[in-house]
């Protein structure tokens, strides 16, 4: 029975992992990923703010060395979820069981000025070029903003104005700064209540402003001013856009999506085509865009997958809990403990930022890059400059 796996993030990394283990040699599992590595979406922050080298921070899929698992690195042009098959410019691949883990697509373009006008951090080149560019901003009117929902790591971009903070401050340009996070929601993590309540009392602290309610729907590159929807404007000399998410048009021509992502079945992740999973960002299962989440879904589909290759008798099923680290700036961390069950309110825990914390989060990159590439990895941190 072949496997096909399409996507090497947070889902598909653990989901082979995890078959890996179960079954070795005996398993034929391909994962196509067009990458030629991971990266961990907390390692482009450490990138965009000089706290960590790229060479540092990208896990190169050539050492994804595991039994039964074969990874092809390729476009994939097509899928046929009913013939469990992918087109790619490295050939076609059929399979017995087929899992989507494509995650989303950003489109900065999609907003009018965003790409004249500003910057992107939320895909690898973007935080990876911003690397080079905030070192030469001289201070001035910092704005970072939504310009859509849904949207990957809900806490990213209350991390990145709470960052800017500290490497404004570290440059000495703070005091003539100034820093504005728009959001499309009354607080800043909504299914976390404590979590948003520290956030704001850290915005708060540091000057920060919280413009709640709101997105952003294009910016004027020549006024330098941003374009909310409420009709209203705000001038800015530095824009740090999170763009547009959509589902990968691949997968979109495939017939795999309802309302614009891939509708699943909420415990055991299949999708309407027998034998054909989806798991992480690319579907509406209902919880956050996240991998945390996506590596818990894989889990899920992996027993599932387990149960058919006779290994597993009892597979689980997904319970939507997942844990979130929060960056607070000044090396502490916080961390989001919290479960979305479907057609219920989420609920979960809230640890308040530490230093403890930050290690815990640097041993959860660490443990994962050990079992995925086999590799040891202490955050890359050590070698920024």
């Amino acid at each position: 029975m072949r496997i096909l796996v399409l996507g090497a993030g947070f889902g598909g990394l653990e989901l082979s992992t995890r078959l890996s283990e179960e079954f070795g040699d005996e398993l034929d599992l391909v994962l196509i990923d067009q990458g030629e590595g991971f990266v961990f979406g907390f390692s482009k922050l450490d990138v965009m703010f000089g706290r960590a080298l790229p060479s540092a921070v990208v896990h190169p899929y050539r050492y994804l060395v595991k039994p039964g698992v074969r990874f092809v690195q390729a476009t994939i042009r097509s899928i046929d979820p009913v013939a469990k098959r992918v087109e790619t410019d490295a050939g076609a691949f059929e399979g017995d069981i087929m899992v989507v883990a494509l995650g989303a697509d950003l489109d900065p373009s999609a907003t009018p000025g965003l790409v004249e006008g500003g910057h992107e951090f939320y895909t690898v080149p973007g935080a990876f070029a911003l690397r080079e560019v905030l070192p030469h901003f001289g201070g001035g009117r910092v704005v970072v903003g939504l310009t859509s929902t849904p949207f990957k790591c809900p806490p990213a971009p209350s991390e990145t104005v709470l960052l800017m903070h500290d490497y404004l401050t570290k440059r000495g340009i703070r005091d003539n700064s100034d820093i504005s996070l728009i959001m499309p929601f009354d607080v800043p993590i909504p299914p976390s209540p404590a979590a948003s309540q520290a956030l704001l009392a850290a915005f708060a602290e540091r000057g920060i402003h919280w413009h709640a309610d709101r997105l952003v729907s294009g910016l004027d590159p020549d006024r330098r001013v941003v374009l909310l929807n409420d009709g209203t404007e705000m001038p800015y000399d530095l824009f740090l856009g999170i763009p547009v998410h959509q589902v990968p048009a691949v997968v979109e021509a495939s017939g795999l999506t309802v309302d614009g992502w891939v509708r699943v079945d909420p415990l055991t992740l299949e999708t309407v085509f027998p034998g054909v999973y989806s798991v992480g960002d690319v579907t509406s299962v209902g919880t956050p865009k996240a991998g945390v989440f996506a590596e818990g879904q894989a889990s899920v589909v992996a027993e599932q997958i387990g149960t058919r290759l006779g290994g597993m008798t009892e597979p689980a099923t997904y319970d939507g809990h997942g844990v979130c680290y929060v960056e607070f700036g000044d090396d502490l961390v916080g961390r989001v403990d919290v479960t979305f069950m479907s057609g219920k309110t989420p609920v979960g825990d809230f640890d308040g930022p530490s230093r403890a914390l930050a290690a815990d989060k640097g041993e959860f990159g660490s443990i994962r890059i050990h079992r995925w590439f086999n590799h040891r990895w202490s955050g890359g941190k050590e070698s920024a400059n």
